[in-house]
């Protein structure tokens, strides 16, 4: 089992930043992967940027040259920088672990930029 515990969300004004933080705890050492989707009011949820445990990073053509996707691997916590954020940015963020095939969420974290 993995536990995911998120930070950083908030209001924020078109072309702010934001930080938000995943702290993973439990079978670390089976995460193969870990990344951020994000989930607007009635759309699907979609992934934002993924990174491996080689340090392999994939990003959403939307969110490209603005988010940045980093781990820590003392502190067991994945980040996702957000620069020039813009209003459709606004969603709810989940972190996602991938271990052993399994999918673990952290609940969530609300990001909101204002126009």
């Amino acid at each position: 089992q993995v536990q995911l515990v998120e930070s950083g969300g908030g209001l924020v004004q078109a072309g702010g930043s934001l930080r938000l933080s995943c702290a993973a705890s439990g079978s670390i050492f089976s995460i193969n992967a870990m990344g951020w989707y994000r989930q607007a009011p009635g759309k699907q949820r979609e992934l934002v940027a993924a990174i491996t445990s080689g340090g392999s990073t994939n990003y959403a053509d939307s969110v490209k040259g603005r988010f940045t996707i980093s781990r820590d691997n003392a502190k067991n916590t994945v980040y996702l920088q957000m620069n020039s954020l813009k209003p459709e940015d606004t969603a709810v963020y989940y972190c996602n672990a991938v271990a052993e095939r399994n999918n673990y969420w952290g609940q969530g974290t609300q990001v909101t930029v204002s126009s």
